[in-house]
């Protein structure tokens, strides 16, 4: 009796799967009145949809698909829309789809495959974030300290992981601090080449910010340099800013001066909706003439203050009183209330703002799009001239490096 009552309850408390047989959803589909595909997952999680005529148009066989080029290689000239499905079937063994399809035509996808593409809004809203861009983290002043990100420079030059940190604090946060860099003009280049590489600009690669007599460009004067944003007359507007400070000023000036552009717009938008659908809709003429060294240039672009993406986010911010021409292109009636909207938009710049001082060693880098930047009045001296490199680098180049970087840490 004893005994019969252990089996009993060693049984019970077996776990299930070594007490009864193991039991495994097959990988299925099914095909709706609407043309899209089913499938039913192994695990029993949410069901995948995918419409017909994507799958035909995604088939992954070598006679559609180039492996090497990871790219498309029919139905260049026309789209498939009326392909139909003759039938679906689930591969257990190789957890895999296989349709075949009315005109002789097959294409399999495996399960993981589908997985990450599945139309769903939490998958569609994964890849967005995780993969095509990181979410920006919008900061108020008071925030300053707590979003401040520092770095190593030897750790960045050495490091993927920290290089990937810091180009994902550029993304996220907007700005960075790197310490401890060499003292050359080098550092810049350095930098960008471990990104990838320096956008050239009428400017040149590298440039120098430092005093000049007969200055053609504001930043190098000793005067304030407002807040503003690099390139506003730019189509493709520099990415990123990198700036390496060789000597600072011992001047009670010489400060730098950052407010977060899309926190500023996003304030904007939350108490002054109106003076923000303004500046969001109203293109302003920005340009840039002038000469440096041998090179001649007349740059314009048209461009409102505020620029949202495709999806409603801010995407760029262009703000720079000194290059904003005195051309404005838009009708009479539009041009007194896009004041009233811009000067709110400065106010609230200004109130926002941070000072600090780098000093020799430090590289302070930032988003272009997103930064407003400026610095106080400094005063040269015989023995102390106040001197930065600057570099820039693409947005593009950078987003692709994070990627790589992510995709080989979780290989």
């Amino acid at each position: 009796m004893f005994a019969r009552q252990f089996k009993i309850n060693f049984l019970r408390n077996l776990p299930i799967s070594r007490y009864y047989p193991t039991y495994k959803r097959l990988l299925s589909a099914s095909l709706t009145e609407g043309n899209v595909v089913v499938v039913q997952q192994p695990n029993g999680g949410e069901p995948l949809q995918f419409p017909s005529v994507w799958l035909r148009d995604n088939c992954q066989c070598s006679e559609c698909f180039h492996d090497n080029t990871k790219s498309r290689q029919a139905n260049w000239k026309r789209v498939n829309v009326e392909s139909r499905i003759r039938s679906i079937n689930g591969s257990h063994e190789n957890n895999a789809l296989t349709i075949d399809w009315q005109d002789d035509h097959k294409s399999t996808f495996t399960l993981a495959w589908l997985q990450d593409r599945d139309f769903a809004p939490t998958n569609r809203k994964r890849y967005i974030e995780e993969v095509y861009k990181p979410t920006y983290q919008l900061w108020a002043k008071s925030e300053f300290q707590n979003v401040l990100r520092t770095f190593e420079f030897k750790d960045v030059m050495t490091q993927d992981k920290v290089l990937l940190e810091w180009l994902e604090s550029l993304a996220i946060q907007g700005f960075s601090i790197i310490k401890n860099s060499p003292h050359n003009i080098t550092v810049v280049r350095q930098l960008a080449d471990r990104i990838g590489y320096i956008k050239r600009t009428t400017y040149g690669e590298e440039f120098e910010v430092k005093s000049k007599d007969n200055a053609r460009n504001y930043a190098y004067m000793m005067t304030p340099l407002p807040l503003h944003t690099d390139m506003p007359y730019y189509e493709y507007k520099a990415g990123i800013n990198i700036l390496h400070c060789l000597v600072q000023s011992q001047s009670q000036g010489g400060s730098n001066l950052m407010a977060d552009g899309f926190y500023i717009a996003e304030k904007l938008r939350k108490e002054f909706p109106k003076l923000f659908e303004i500046l969001v809709k109203t293109p302003v003429d920005w340009y840039d003439i002038g000469k440096d060294g041998d090179m001649s240039f007349h740059n314009i672009w048209r461009a409102p203050t505020i620029c949202l993406d495709v999806d409603g986010r801010y995407h760029r911010i262009n703000e720079n009183s000194t290059k904003r021409d005195s051309h404005f292109t838009v009708p009479l009636e539009q041009v007194g209330p896009w004041y009233e909207a811009y000067d709110k938009f400065v106010e609230l710049a200004y109130a926002e703002a941070v000072d600090f001082k780098i000093a020799p060693g430090d590289v302070f880098v930032f988003n272009n799009l997103r930064m407003l930047h400026g610095r106080t009045a400094y005063e040269d001296s015989p023995a102390n001239k106040r001197h930065l490199i600057g570099a820039y680098v693409d947005w593009d180049i950078i987003y692709s490096k994070i990627r790589i970087i992510k995709n080989a840490i979780n290989c």
